[in-house]
């Protein structure tokens, strides 16, 4: 069989969302996938910090702040941190709209005071929306806003009531930046994400396999919701989980079981990757 790169979501993908723990049969498929000389990456809207956790598992490198950092082995294939003017415009107008932010730097995440409570008062929603509820819960290592130092970030997540409260931000910014909204969300609750529009994950993608010399045909792509849309637009085989959202099932050549339901595994095994 072919040598494949294969791109793995975590949230809602390899692992149940916020957990920093894949079942025992996700770890054992992407062992026995690298065994066979397929490569492996994570492919995650995670900063590398928050990915740290994950990576002890094995992997080749990562896709991380949503293709904003972007590792192959040992080498850095791209870094691209917001300008100092976007990072400016975006905090101001997002507070002004009564917006809650978790801004993400290269190694660390600060988030605004009063989002637990915000959270706390919704249910449901998607698996980026539960990841950061459960972060939040369990005191993931997000620190106050306050003691935001202003290195250079990567991404905004952003939470609110109303789209109309973005609507500032929107007019400034997104010429520069991708406001992408998640789908299937909580009640009174839409959260999100800022991506600059310079790169993605389907970027990341790209840069991996011309780094390896490797043909988009031979890769194959793991997400669950529309935050993994352009990582699935870019590889060759696009897989979505069966807890994953709608919409992004429908864009999906396969569907494979939930993460919950040792789904990686099933499909590694029925895509010919333990071989």
């Amino acid at each position: 069989m072919k040598r494949k790169l294969i791109f793995l979501d975590i949230d809602g993908t390899l692992t149940v969302p916020g957990s920093n723990v894949p079942p025992e049969s996700a770890v054992e498929a992407v062992r026995k996938a690298r065994a066979c000389g397929h490569k492996v990456f994570l492919c995650s809207g995670r900063n590398p910090g928050m990915l740290a956790p994950v990576l002890v598992y094995g992997f080749d490198g990562y896709v991380g702040s949503g293709g904003g950092y972007v590792v192959c082995g040992d080498q850095v294939l791209f870094d691209c941190p917001m300008s100092e003017e976007q990072r400016v415009s975006a905090m101001k107008f997002l507070a002004e709209g009564g917006v809650f932010r978790t801004i993400e730097a290269r190694d660390a995440a600060y988030g605004d005071r009063g989002m637990a409570e915000f959270l706390n008062k919704t249910s449901g929603g998607n698996s980026e929306l539960v990841r950061w509820r459960k972060a939040l819960e369990e005191d993931l290592n997000i620190r106050p806003m306050e003691e935001y130092d202003g290195r250079p970030l990567y991404k905004i997540v952003f939470m609110c009531e109303r789209k109309e409260q973005l609507d500032a931000a929107r007019a400034l910014l997104e010429k520069d930046f991708e406001f992408l909204v998640q789908d299937l969300a909580a009640a009174n609750c839409l959260n999100g994400e800022m991506i600059n529009r310079k790169f993605d994950k389907g970027s990341g993608v790209r840069q991996i396999a011309e780094a390896l010399g490797a043909d988009l045909s031979d890769t194959i792509g793991f997400g669950d919701s529309m935050n993994d849309l352009e990582m699935i637009r870019t590889v060759g085989t696009s897989v979505c989980m069966g807890n994953g959202s709608p919409a992004l099932k429908e864009i999906c050549g396969l569907v494979c079981p939930a993460v919950e339901e040792d789904g990686l595994a099933k499909m590694f095994r029925q895509l010919g990757l333990d071989r």
